[in-house]
């Protein structure tokens, strides 16, 4: 049953993510309003959501009147001025600081000293927009995964200035909307985008070098339980979109080798294959003949555990550094992403000397830093510990 609440958040954008975000807090008995400069885009939100209600009142997961006590609880409008009552704010608009910093100077006039501001942003900093504002300690990141009403994680990101009771608050505003909040640092990437770059980075590497193609390093990663390869997950995305994120990382690590994006997959985006949204990527979806997805023969182990070591790699870094606990790295990639098992349990199952080699083995091959173990991996090694798991 959907409950109702004296709570109001306020939506910036009513694009696929905001009206995403929308329907979460609304179906968790939240008030919303939200607001977007196009007409035209607030009607087609609205269209689209009464297309959703209407099948989940089909599927009985709504009855007619919660559907219908859901979809009067988002209201929608072109000015901010009617942000003045909420409790929280989440921006879901372009990824461009400037906009985004002006959207915020403008709302902080208008709602009160205690309403939250937070930020959908995937790749810019939290620290960085929150600068500009006249109270930064009440600015954060919230950011969901596309379809919002469907993924399950949420990234509770705290820019240096930010209050902790405010991402207390948020915490638990999150489990409330039925979301998995995790806590992560204000750094590139955040958690998923950040731990997952090898998942296409490396297979990238791989197809570039012609030692497997797209199809058979995707039944590799299959093999060990990923529910799509990092190919078909790439076509499914959108190349355009997996490469942006990509160099919007490495640019933000200082060019560090282990993010450096692929040319194969700017070529891709140079020709247009951007994959399922354009009929061709590195399969085709138009009807003309291409790799098949399910050609691959052959011993392919060492492609998933080549691409797994550098995961775990990167994981472990993370963990190093204080990004997030242990237990919020691997919530982020087993609800984030719908890994198989988080990374750390993968690398105290695999060993964690195991990966050590596989690491060793690739940086002695290939010279590159890019295969630099963590050393947090050097270190449990030589003395045989395992990631510690339980509740941080």
């Amino acid at each position: 049953m959907l409950r109702m609440t004296n709570s109001t958040v306020g939506i910036i954008g009513a694009g696929a993510m905001g009206s995403g975000i929308a329907q979460v807090a609304a179906q968790a008995g939240w008030n919303v309003i939200l607001i977007d400069q196009s007409l035209d885009s607030l009607e087609k939100s609205q269209a689209q959501l009464t297309k959703v209600c209407n099948r989940l009142v089909e599927k009985n997961r709504l009855t007619s009147q919660e559907s219908s006590a859901l979809q009067q609880r988002i209201l929608r409008f072109t000015a901010f001025d009617h942000l003045a009552p909420c409790t929280l704010i989440i921006e879901a608009i372009v990824e461009n600081k400037e906009v985004k910093q002006r959207v915020f100077a403008q709302i902080e006039e208008i709602v009160s000293n205690e309403c939250i501001l937070a930020t959908n942003t995937s790749s810019l900093s939290v620290t960085g927009l929150a600068s500009s504002l006249k109270h930064p300690e009440r600015f954060l990141g919230l950011h969901f995964f596309n379809p919002a009403p469907l993924m399950q994680l949420v990234e509770v990101i705290a820019a240096m200035q930010t209050n902790p009771e405010h991402i207390d608050r948020c915490n638990a505003w999150m489990n409330a909307w039925k979301k998995v909040p995790v806590r992560a640092k204000d750094t590139p990437g955040f958690i998923v985008n950040r731990l997952a770059r090898p998942f296409y980075g490396e297979a990238l590497r791989i197809v570039e070098e012609e030692l497997a193609s797209p199809a058979q390093v995707d039944d590799a990663m299959k093999s060990v339980g990923f529910r799509m390869g990092p190919f078909e997950l790439m076509d499914l995305i959108g190349n355009d979109v997996n490469y942006a994120v990509t160099v919007s990382v490495f640019e933000a690590f200082y060019f560090d080798p282990r993010y450096r994006p692929s040319l194969i997959q700017k070529k891709h985006v140079e020709a247009g294959w951007l994959g399922r949204k354009s009929g061709r990527g590195y399969y085709r979806y138009d009807g003309q003949p291409g790799e098949s997805i399910t050609e691959a023969t052959g011993e392919l182990s060492w492609i998933h555990q080549r691409i797994v070591a550098l995961l775990i790699n990167e994981a472990a870094d993370a963990l190093s550094m204080r990004i997030a606990s242990a237990q919020d790295l691997e919530l982020a990639m087993t609800r984030g992403v719908n890994y198989p098992k988080g990374l750390l349990t993968w690398a105290n199952d695999w060993g964690i000397a195991s990966v050590l080699d596989q690491l060793q083995a690739l940086q002695n091959r290939y010279g590159e830093d890019r295969y630099r173990p963590a050393p947090i991996l050097r270190d449990m090694a030589e003395k045989n510990l395992l990631f510690d798991l339980g509740t941080s």
